[in-house]
């Protein structure tokens, strides 16, 4: 028996009379259903190959750099371009204190039609372009001559300025880069109307902060007028967004290089149009893998999540990439009360928290929850995806805590807790502020020590405290990343980011190397830096592989382990977006203070205690666990268990079976010895 509303317009009660009959029934027998339309009566509809929907490309590009940063950058570019399908249809644009729009009408020849950047375009001046005789949108077979011919066109920055203060109309470049993505309003042909598959995508490459034109800023953070005009451009940043999203465009911004990038005025931007604001180091290799991976990467359009829950639960929030739909965007059901959000993308690598409270005690013996997702896909097919499901209710705390799962629960704090982490202060607060959630499970779930102020916490959530302390000496809210915009880029990432990809940027997965080229699974602890051993450790949007001194100075052994560590880490982000970048670095050298602070320092600990969370430590001989005492630094840190019992806990015992189970996902096509 169903009493949910469904998509097929039933009064919403359905008895089947047998279990064949309800088989027919894929929406009542099955947990997830998917309704696909691909019928051609659709105005604007038209069948055609995987070939020929791809979504076109717009590459917009600082032109304001310094000598090695262009070169890291032109070599991406010429791989990149190398690395499309030939019938992608791409468009380039560079900007510095003008928009240069390129014309692959020119064979083999790098030119451009110039517009001014310090106001936004005409429309006398886009018609000029999108009905002239230039061709700025061409497929990849026809144009990569001349692609790469624009790509070495580019010359270093020659004024004599900071990189800071140099002109880049970067709001104007998106301007201009969006009527040339969509061209004519439709193109006729043999009277259908042809659409490209899935959204346009204009991908920036910027070097810098926006200072020139619309949407700008000061070269100054002193400026008098700072703080107004970086509101001004903040909210014009985010109607360029919406603009682009209303126009199936998805922004995505790509940083490189060491000036500040102001990432508050960009970020309004990529959010808005539903795509990802990126930082890297510099303009090489990860700079080019995420490139690829921004313009490979499969995304729906006109998404819309519809929440249904019994009538005597509600969602409190929903933490992810969209907003809540306007009224009468989302079909209407009788007596219906679902919570809409208009999705700003339709993508894998992302995902909603959404989390839920009663009105009133639940006297039912079920709940029932359902989610349809609609959607169109990149063959412009409509997708309705619905899942429903039902959960029984309880009235044991026992049986309730043992069906919670740690990592979920984990990660819903997480999300809760980071989304309103917006600056280092508040990151302090959330700190204390998950000290306080910890102690409050202990006290209404845990039980008090005989004769002791020690709380005991609940045997069933033993993974959660752990968890959340990775979380709050962690990049998200602990003081390892130097820079508020790495903060503030990581945290959009994470609030956006799919369950297995938060799972990791919360908590690292820590992997030894063993002979045979085989990898040991470990917890997340600095006894896992043994001078013999080389270390690879996974924290979701970083990798780093860390080599042992005495296994550095052993020439064959350490190139081998260095190559299977470096095998392993590719394959372990083969398929993530934004791609990790990938640390390799030797103990005791400067870099290896990015591997050591990830790690829970459990060199403090009692040996028991050791040896009850790190049961590896067993093996080593007595000689090698004094060179491993030895080998740490003294600093203020506390462990996990000192952590614990600061907050009057007794750590929970350790289950480290557990926990590999839990993290057995990321290394599940590995040899373990």
């Amino acid at each position: 028996m169903c009493d949910l509303p469904k998509f097929d317009g039933s009064e919403g009660e359905y008895i089947a009379p047998s279990k064949e009959e309800l088989r027919n029934f894929s929406e009542l027998s099955s947990l997830l259903v998917d309704y696909v339309q691909i019928g051609n009566n659709r105005r604007g509809f038209i069948p055609v190959s995987e070939s020929r929907m791809s979504a076109p490309i717009v590459l917009v590009i600082d032109e304001c750099l310094d000598e090695p940063h262009l070169q890291h950058l032109q070599s991406s570019l010429h791989a990149f371009v190398d690395s499309l399908p030939p019938i992608t249809r791409l468009g380039i644009i560079f900007y510095g204190r003008t928009v240069s729009v390129y014309d692959f009408s020119e064979e083999s020849t790098a030119s451009a039609d110039v517009l001014p950047g310090d106001r936004s375009p005409s429309q006398e001046s886009l018609k000029a372009l999108i009905y002239g005789t230039g061709i700025y949108l061409s497929p990849i077979h026809a144009s990569l001559p001349v692609s790469h011919a624009i790509f070495s066109s580019l010359r270093p920055f020659k004024l004599n300025l900071p990189e800071a203060s140099r002109d880049r109309c970067l709001g104007t470049a998106v301007e201009v880069a969006m009527p040339i993505i969509q061209g004519p309003s439709a193109e006729l042909s043999r009277g259908f109307v042809k659409r490209p598959g899935g959204n346009s995508r204009i991908i920036l490459c910027a070097g810098g902060p926006s200072t020139y034109g619309p949407g700008s800023v000061p070269y100054s953070l002193s400026h008098p007028n700072y703080p107004h005009m970086e509101k001004m451009a903040l909210k014009w940043m985010e109607n360029l967004g919406r603009e682009a999203h209303r126009c199936n465009t998805v922004v995505d911004i790509l940083c490189a290089g060491t000036c500040p990038i102001r990432v508050s005025v960009l970020q309004p931007l990529a959010k808005a149009s539903g795509g990802v604001f990126i930082l890297h180091d510099d303009f090489g290799e990860a700079f080019g893998v995420n490139l690829q991976r921004a313009s490979t990467r499969a995304a729906g359009s006109h998404g819309l999540l519809e929440i249904r829950c019994s009538d005597n639960i509600f969602v409190s929030q929903v933490v992810g990439p969209g907003e809540e739909a306007r009224t009468g965007s989302q079909e209407t059901f009788k007596n219906d009360e679902a919570l809409a959000i208009q999705m700003l993308s339709v993508e894998e690598t992302q995902s909603f928290a959404v989390s839920l409270e009663t009105r009133e005690d639940i006297k039912s013996d079920f709940v029932y929850f359902q989610f349809a997702i609609q959607y169109l896909n990149i063959y412009r097919a409509d997708v309705s995806r619905v899942i429903t499901d039902r959960l029984p209710t309880i009235d044991s705390v026992s049986t309730y805590l043992e069906s919670v799962q740690d990592e979920v629960a984990a990660i819903l704090i997480a999300k809760r807790t980071l989304l309103r982490a917006k600056d280092s202060n508040d990151a302090l607060d959330m700190r204390k502020m998950l000290d306080e959630r910890i102690k409050d499970i202990a006290n209404k779930f845990g039980s008090q020590m005989i004769e002791s102020k020690l709380f005991r916490f609940p045997k069933e959530l033993s993974l959660l405290p752990e968890l959340l302390f990775h979380l709050r000496r962690g990049p998200l809210l602990g003081s390892i990343l130097g820079h508020e915009d790495e903060r503030s880029v990581l945290r959009s990432l994470f609030l956006n980011a799919s369950f297995d990809l938060s799972l990791r940027m919360v908590a690292p997965c820590c992997l030894m190397h063993r002979e045979g080229g085989t990898f040991e699974e470990l917890p997340a602890y600095d006894l896992a830096m043994q001078s013999d051993a080389a270390v690879v450790l996974d924290h979701g949007t970083d990798v780093f592989i860390w080599m042992g001194a005495e296994l550095a100075d052993q020439e064959g052994n350490s190139a081998a382990a260095l190559a299977a560590c470096r095998t392993l880490a590719e394959e372990l982000i083969e398929m993530r977006f934004p791609a990790p970048r990938i640390l390799a670095f030797k103990e005791g050298s400067s870099q290896a203070r990015y591997f050591v602070s990830r790690l829970i320092p459990a060199h403090k600990d009692p040996a028991y205690e050791q040896e009850a969370r790190f049961p590896q430590l067993r093996t080593l001989t007595t000689e090698q666990r004094t060179k491993l005492k030895s080998s740490f630094i003294h600093f203020d840190d506390p462990s996990f268990c000192e952590w614990m019992r600061s907050l009057k806990i007794l750590p929970p015992e350790p289950s480290w079976e557990i926990l590999k189970s839990s993290l057995f996902r990321c290394t599940q096509f590995l040899p373990f010895s």
